[in-house]
């Protein structure tokens, strides 16, 4: 299964409750935080809900 790693590029200062706990959920806890998920649609569809505040990457199977 492909992995996707998720990175926390702007504050969800400002932002609505909801796009906070979707990024809370995700596992970032603060700017430049890196974390790896599968490649899965739910988690894809969490990164749309916030694609604006977060940067993703597809990682390469070793």
């Amino acid at each position: 299964m492909t992995r996707i790693s998720v990175t926390l590029r702007k504050s969800t200062i400002g932002y609505s409750h909801r796009q906070r706990k979707i990024v809370q959920s995700l596992g970032l806890r603060r700017i430049n935080h890196t974390v790896e998920h599968d490649d899965s649609e739910s988690i894809i569809g969490m990164i749309k809900k916030v694609a604006h505040l977060v940067d993703v990457v597809e990682l390469k199977d070793s």
